[in-house]
């Protein structure tokens, strides 16, 4: 794996990756004031979904990268604090990493897996339909995506 500074880079098949749209995926780090919304993005269940998905949208023409952020901290009293601290880019579809609250905008499941694959599937296929990060809308307040 990659490794630059106190990033963590990850990424699919660096042969095909030439031809695919690039995605990265940026995980900051936390401090978990709550320990109910604590994932851990270091394990096997999300390494694991991760590798899944990234194999899902190579199939479909985009090579999704995964980075970690040791620089950044945000701390986690809530599960839309969690949402801040997934961001996602996409250089081809003109957003530069917006946190998964402001993707998707509230949860529905509350599923922080579900909720990364929607804004991924989001950002990848309908950007348009995300809204411009100087749009007027509360979806969350620590993150400093300018949302």
């Amino acid at each position: 794996m990659p490794t630059q500074g106190r990033f963590l880079a990850v990424e699919g098949d660096d042969m095909m990756a030439e031809t695919l749209k690039k995605l990265t995926v940026t995980i900051l780090d936390q401090e978990h004031i709550r320990k109910d919304w604590f994932i851990d993005f270091d394990g096997e269940v999300f390494q694991t979904f991760f590798n899944g998905l990234i194999a899902e949208m190579g199939k479909l023409g985009f090579n999704l990268i995964l980075v970690r952020n040791h620089y950044v901290t945000i701390s986690i009293n809530s599960y839309a604090d969690l949402l801040n601290t997934v961001k996602i880019s996409s250089p081809e579809g003109g957003h530069s990493n917006q946190c998964v609250g402001h993707i998707i905008g509230k949860s529905e499941r509350l599923d922080i897996l579900d909720d990364i694959r929607t804004a991924v599937r989001r950002i990848a296929f309908a950007p348009e339909t995300i809204a411009p990060a100087s749009e007027f809308r509360k979806v969350c307040h620590n993150c400093g995506c300018g949302c």
